[in-house]
């Protein structure tokens, strides 16, 4: 007969965390929420971390290269959505890898010989003002002069004016030679108050660019996460079909890690994908897999390769694999088995392989449980489709604004490949929705809400880091009436006042 679990299962909502003895160290300013996000030996530090423990979905209405920009800003990682031509994936990876650097490769290049017409056509294409004047019109050419939207007036200049005409000549540029460090060069770019700073070679090729604009998004964002070249860290989702051909063109863009995209993880198909990654580039190229919910499905995939392991069936707010298949299972008990896995695994092998909650959050404190649980970050869809980031529509809806949010599993997406089991290249039915959600604004202003909210949960248990946090927290259950007892309860609530 088949095995029957008897312990149920069980959602965040079931669990609370036992308050810790604080100390005075124990403030909010204090807490470290650095996280490994790829599997490393012990006494090693992982090759890639993030600075707090949350990515965004693999999913068209979540996940593109603004979402990603914003993300990195802010410590995390977005994993770009792979329901898409592998073209078009790789040129986000690409946008959002060159948005920021400490040195940036030119991709607006012009001969002088070009016309203002050419310029704002190059503006409109890659949304970049300063443009290289080179005489070959490619970033490696010999610089000759730049272009920027100070150099111009479209209503006083013919569209066929020549750029030599207009553009700031090479001898009345400041520059950088090659070998400058970035903070030397954000000196220069300071002492003479110039918005961007061309880095030249010893043959008068261009190298570079350095932005102002670079520097002050720095000091405002001191979490960014930024890989040994100062670009941004960009995750991508790929499938088990076309990976052959999706990898090496993410890794041709500059991605840094990937994860397989999938709705059940514990698979042939996902073994193979991983062998191959390994048995072509060894472990310099990173990728997760999953989701799997309980022991076995997290040591078949440990096994197999993965870098970092997805947990979550038929929890997200727009799944519906649970009612359609029958099979899934409550987000808590899938991350309270599948962190023991872990912790087992790691006590006999010496590799820690972290391990990403994916699915069941609906309130802020579901993250700090996920992370007490064992989880060492966490993946979101609904949060992140909230906000101005992401790349839905913002609609009104009965007098409220809200963003559109579908499943990969929605007619909409026809992410087939996502619920991949073989044979045809085609949907069989439905396992997600089509739906709204409510706006919210902007990421950075509600990330910084909710996660002001996990350090201080962190602080009240006691704990400083998420490590800590694995071995210190102590979690209970609670009863129906005890839930009806944590909120507002046996009063009349004041109706809010009116703003503005």
């Amino acid at each position: 007969m088949a095995i029957v679990l008897t312990e149920p299962s069980r959602t965040f909502n079931e669990y609370l965390l036992i308050p810790g003895y604080s100390s005075a160290e124990h403030r909010v300013e204090n807490v470290s929420l650095k996280t490994p996000v790829v599997k490393y030996k012990k006494g090693e530090e992982p090759a890639i971390s993030m600075n707090i423990p949350l990515c965004s979905a693999v999913m068209q209405a979540v996940s593109d290269d603004n979402m990603a920009v914003a993300l990195a800003k802010e410590g995390g990682i977005s994993f770009i959505f792979g329901s898409q031509s592998i073209e078009s994936q790789a040129a986000m990876v690409r946008k959002a890898k060159s948005y920021k650097a400490g040195f940036v490769p030119s991709d607006s290049n012009l001969r002088p010989d070009q016309t203002l017409k050419d310029v704002l056509e190059l503006k409109e294409k890659t949304g970049h003002s300063t443009i290289a004047i080179t005489d070959d019109g490619t970033s490696e050419g010999k610089i000759l002069g730049i272009v920027t939207s100070k150099d111009y007036r479209v209503s006083r200049l013919d569209p066929e004016t020549k750029v030599s005409e207009f553009m700031t000549p090479f001898e009345k540029l400041i520059y950088g030679k090659e070998g400058i460090t970035l903070s030397e060069a954000n000196d220069l770019i300071w002492e003479h108050r110039v918005n961007q700073l061309p880095i030249i070679d010893e043959n008068q090729r261009l190298t570079s660019f350095v932005f102002r604009k670079d520097y002050e998004s720095h000091k405002d964002n001191p979490l960014e996460l930024l890989d040994e070249n100062k670009r941004f860290v960009v995750g991508a989702g790929i499938n088990t079909r076309d990976y052959e051909e999706r990898i090496p063109a993410l890794l041709e863009a500059g991605v840094d890690v990937m994860t397989i995209d999938s709705s059940e993880g514990y698979s042939e198909w996902q073994a193979r994908t991983l062998k191959w990654v390994r048995d072509n580039y060894g472990d310099s190229v990173k990728v997760g897999a999953g989701n799997v919910v309980d022991a076995e499905g997290f040591r078949f995939l440990a096994e197999a390769g993965a870098d970092f392991i997805k947990i979550g069936i038929g929890g997200g707010s727009i799944c519906i694999t649970r009612e359609q298949k029958g099979i899934g299972r409550g987000q808590a008990s899938a991350v309270l088995e599948v962190a023991e896995a872990r912790d087992k695994y790691f006590e006999e092998t010496g590799v820690y392989i972290p391990l990403c909650s994916d699915g069941g959050i609906v309130y802020d404190y579901h993250m700090t449980l996920a992370l007490a649980m064992g989880a060492d970050f966490i993946m979101l869809g609904r949060y992140f489709a909230r906000f101005d980031e992401a790349p839905s529509a913002k609609l009104m809806v009965n007098g409220n604004y809200v963003k559109e949010y579908w499943g990969e599993g929605s007619a909409r997406a026809r992410n087939w490949q996502r619920y991949d089991l073989g044979g045809d290249a085609k949907m069989k039915f439905e396992e997600g929705v089509d739906s709204y959600v409510p706006y919210a604004g902007s990421l950075h202003d509600n990330l910084a809400l909710s996660l002001n909210k996990v350090r201080s949960t962190m602080c009240n248990i006691g704990v400083l880091s998420i490590p800590e946090m694995h071995k210190n927290a102590k979690l209970t259950l609670v009863s129906a009436t005890s839930i009806v007892e944590g909120g507002a309860h046996d009063v009349i609530l004041k109706e809010a006042s009116p703003v503005g």
